[in-house]
């Protein structure tokens, strides 16, 4: 059984490992997101796992993959469970709308760990995750998928996701082409 649960104490190791096994919970800076939370983990635990709940956006300011800083949107993280860690999934927003800032690349992004892949964890993660953000109010929810990545673009389908269109990311982020998705609410 596939679960999200809120990262805790005890949790902690079998995240640290996977992290160790040079896995990223984050699909754009990869390797340098490892590091930085490995080296977090390492400096202070528990801060470490209070900074993955934020929905107040108290946290520091998030650097984007040109270097560039834009403020934090409310949001948190949650970890992909099946009796150890098997990825990330977070959810981002404004509050008083279901629009994001353009530079933000949709309001839920997921990674499962690459040695549990083609199970459904990041399918049942999406839809756990679904209920979450309807307790925040909003009317949908939009995900983007690269053109090149099937697997993604599935699993936001299977969640009732209908494709919105291309677009080209922000520059920050290379001005790739990309697909917006949306699931309603």
């Amino acid at each position: 059984m596939v679960e999200i649960v809120k990262a805790a104490l005890e949790h902690l190791p079998s995240y640290k490992a996977a992290l160790e096994r040079g896995w990223s919970p984050d699909n754009v800076r990869l390797e340098v997101a490892t590091r930085e939370e490995l080296a977090a983990i390492e400096k202070d635990p528990l801060a470490f796992l209070a900074s993955l709940d934020d929905p107040e956006a108290r946290g520091r300011p998030i650097t984007l993959p040109d270097g560039t800083s834009v403020p934090r949107l409310p949001g948190f993280r949650r970890w992909i469970w099946d009796g150890e860690a098997s990825g990330s999934i977070g959810f981002r927003w404004q509050k008083g709308t279901a629009e994001l800032p353009p530079h933000v690349l949709g309001h839920i992004g997921y990674a499962v760990v690459p040695w549990k892949r083609r199970r459904g964890y990041a399918t049942e993660a999406l839809r756990l995750m679904l209920g979450e953000a309807r307790a925040v109010g909003l009317a949908y929810v939009e995900l983007t998928a690269d053109p090149g990545n099937p697997a993604s673009q599935k699993v936001i389908l299977a969640n009732g996701g209908r494709l919105i269109g291309n677009f080209l990311k922000e520059a920050a982020y290379g001005g790739a082409e990309s697909l917006r998705f949306r699931i309603d609410l």
